[in-house]
């Protein structure tokens, strides 16, 4: 019997009109493979239907906040619908980069310097009073300034000077509750993508991003032609092994299952940092994944269709 996989895309994030961009290229995908597939933009009508179509998986093609934090994930847990990507406690850790970091940190995995806002601290606790201790504390200008549960670059800013950090504060906490401030740590960005299943776990060849601008930000993402790539990323052979091999770590200390996308930066003297973790990766044109895929010969329809047989694997 054909299985049937409803793909979860869209919803009520930031994000949306790139996971709808995600989900409508997955459902191709899984079409030309042959399974039933059931696209669900989430709503209110979300429940409803998985109890009523009984799906025998769910593709999770949703980005940003209730995607990508545990929320969904924890809700078809309770439906008892397996689905694509790492469980609850490893989204959730992930989404929160402030939390994740401080888990870096206690395992010894290089993470740029950091400090962390919250609105309230301004609003209720004068934070603001403090902010000519920030450049000390993460060790000098520029910085990046960003929210702590955002996706797709979305409210990042780089600050060259004093002058500019309190409006970059204030434009990462139009995005969420709570800002991180980071030592901006020049260099080559990375994005590294992780499998696992019960074969074990495979990292994919690193994928270097150069934005026209120096930011790789939303707009460098998504639009055709602002960014260049490299696949795989110009490293040395001895960084490309330490990259890869801190990529597999990150993947096991969050407890991630199936996939993720870890990103870092390679300094000057070839060490790497880990800024922060995906865990329902792009699948759009210019996605990360699907480039690093690629690199190894698996094209997209197989990409999809690997991440669908991790779940049905999982579950056994």
């Amino acid at each position: 019997m054909t299985e049937k996989i409803a793909v979860l895309m869209g919803g009520q994030s930031l994000e949306r009109e790139v996971s709808l961009i995600s989900g409508q290229r997955v459902c191709d995908a899984l079409i030309a493979d042959g399974y039933k597939v059931l696209p669900l933009d989430v709503t209110t009508d979300l429940v409803p239907t998985l109890r009523a179509e009984k799906p025998d998986a769910v593709y999770i093609a949703l980005h940003g906040k209730y995607g990508e934090d545990g929320t969904v994930q924890e809700l078809l847990e309770f439906l008892g619908i397996p689905y694509t990507g790492p469980g609850v406690a490893a989204s959730a850790l992930a989404w929160d980069k402030a939390l994740s970091k401080r888990l870096f940190v206690a395992e010894g995995i290089p993470t740029p310097a950091w400090v962390t806002f919250t609105a309230d601290a301004f609003k209720l606790m004068g934070a603001a009073t403090a902010l000519d201790l920030v450049p000390d504390a993460v060790g000098g200008f520029p910085l990046a300034v960003k929210p702590s549960k955002q996706g797709s670059a979305l409210g990042l800013t780089k600050v060259e000077s004093a002058e500019g950090l309190a409006e970059a504060l204030l434009t990462a906490l139009n995005f969420g509750d709570t800002a991180i401030v980071e030592k901006w740590i020049d260099g080559r960005e990375l994005a590294v993508s992780v499998l696992s299943g019960p074969e074990g776990v495979r990292v994919l060849p690193p994928v270097e991003m150069v934005p026209v601008s120096g930011l790789f930000d939303f707009s460098a993402m998504y639009t055709p032609g602002e960014t260049e790539y490299y696949v795989p990323a110009r490293l040395s052979a001895a960084e490309e092994a330490e990259v890869v091999s801190l990529a597999e770590r990150v993947h096991r200390v969050l407890g991630c299952d199936r996939v993720s996308r870890v990103d870092m930066v390679v300094d000057a003297d070839g060490v790497p940092y880990v800024l922060e973790v995906n865990t329902s990766p792009g699948m759009t044109e210019t996605s990360l994944l699907p480039m690093a895929a690629a690199a190894v010969g698996i094209d997209f329809q197989e990409l999809v269709a690997l991440l669908v047989r991790s779940v049905r694997d999982a579950s056994v």
